[in-house]
């Protein structure tokens, strides 16, 4: 074995140019491959993170002002969400899990010296689990049913909004003010948006009475199950915005009067979107591989044409042909594993130098107003298990197309052999 890897080798050596043609086929097919399935990766990653740790069977309803007549009724009437509003999502909407009314309104918080404008949200326990909101252990808790039922005067705070106002200090225990309320901190929010400004939660009982004495919502956002496809999104989003029609008399037509923001076909969208993505890198990605396989091939196959002479004088002193195809194919072998390898370090090494780069360039990180900025790309790796299994398909590629071109010089009578030139 030692004697046919050290022939090898020499072989090689002595045709730098033609080992380095058929690894550069190799690396190349490899390297392209990896890259452009990051790249894919990277898009996916990327926007599907803007969807953030919120529930993506979201669906949320605010009204707006009506721009069509209905009933008799004049057009440009102001439409406000309440309980009947409430009751109809909650008990004839058979999809509907949870569900969290919602009032928000814009006011200074103040603590101390500091203060700022932010969006503070009336709302129930279940909004938790629908927002994705984060509460570390030791960071406090969020609202709860007792707040609501003996109207607490409780906040939760975004973390932004507790940098910003407490500094270094913990907030939790204090008290903060809106409109000349006090309300105590009782949780810190570690989850930042990435489109919207900070906010602070408060519960919804509290909010009515103090921002909303109409009993009346600015929101009510719930979740979904059993809404697996677009068309069944779409029915879903058209026989909601019928039965509140006939609830806030309004034309279901009239797409002023009610705003449905659907995020489950905002995400079986991206899915079919990034799926035909996927498909088409892979297409393209296939496509470089098998031109490194008929690069292989080729080159493969001008090599053996010209090691037919020395073939004939091999056979001609005895060396069996078992032997003779045994030394191309290793040589086959040794030079598409190398090369496969150096284009499966190169191609994985880039996407993740590129990961580096987009974070240490503040991609999706805070912009200059302190707040998350949207990510179309994040982190462009792969599985290394498609890299790998990649090059093992090059590597075997590689093998055949050494392989039947020695199979056929083999075959050829040695006087035959040692004539050609």
């Amino acid at each position: 074995m030692n004697d046919h890897l050290q022939e090898i080798f020499q072989t090689l050596r002595k045709n730098k140019l033609r080992t380095t043609l058929t690894g550069l086929s190799v690396s190349w097919g490899i390297f392209i491959l990896i890259v452009l399935l990051g790249a894919g990766n990277g898009l996916k990653n990327g926007v599907m993170s803007n969807f953030g740790s919120r529930a993506v069977n979201r669906i949320n309803i605010s009204t707006g002002t009506t721009s069509m007549p209905y009933n008799g009724l004049k057009s440009g009437r102001n439409l406000q969400l309440s309980i009947p509003q409430l009751e109809i999502v909650e008990n004839d909407i058979e999809e509907s899990r949870l569900i969290s009314p919602r009032v928000n309104t814009n006011k200074p918080i103040t603590y101390g010296a500091e203060y700022n404008n932010y969006t503070i949200k009336g709302v129930v326990p279940d909004f938790f689990h629908i927002e994705g909101i984060i509460i570390h252990p030791n960071n406090g808790r969020f609202i709860n049913q007792l707040d609501l039922k003996n109207t607490n005067k409780v906040i939760v705070l975004d973390k932004k909004i507790v940098e910003t106002l407490f500094k270094n200090k913990s907030p939790l225990g204090e008290y903060v003010k809106i409109s000349n309320v006090m309300f105590k901190v009782i949780g810190i929010n570690s989850k930042t948006e990435k489109w919207e400004g900070a906010s602070a939660y408060i519960p919804l009982t509290t909010a009515q009475g103090i921002f909303k004495p109409d009993n009346k919502f600015s929101q009510i956002t719930f979740t979904v199950d059993g809404l697996e496809t677009k068309e069944e999104n779409d029915k879903f989003d058209e026989t909601l915005r019928n039965i509140l029609g006939r609830s806030l008399s309004f034309n279901p037509e009239d797409k002023q009067a009610l705003w449905i923001e659907n995020s489950q076909a905002e995400y079986i969208e991206s899915q079919k979107i990034f799926g035909g993505i996927t498909i088409f890198v892979s297409i393209i990605g296939i496509l470089t591989l098998i031109a490194g396989i008929v690069g292989v091939s080729n080159i493969m196959l001008v090599s053996v044409k010209e090691r037919t002479r020395e073939i004939g004088i091999r056979k001609a002193i005895g060396a069996p042909p078992a032997s003779i195809l045994k030394t191309i194919i290793l040589e086959s072998l040794i030079i598409t594993a190398i090369f496969g390898y150096i284009g499966m370090i190169l191609g994985i090494g880039l996407t993740e130098l590129m990961n580096v780069v987009m974070e240490q360039s503040g991609n999706g990180v805070q912009g200059s107003d302190g707040e998350m900025q949207m990510t179309i790309f994040k982190n462009p790796t792969i599985n290394t298990g498609y890299a790998i299994f990649a090059t093992v398909v090059l590597i075997i590629s590689g093998v055949i197309a050494g392989y039947l071109p020695a199979r056929k010089a083999v075959k050829i009578k040695p006087i035959e052999a040692m004539r050609q030139e």
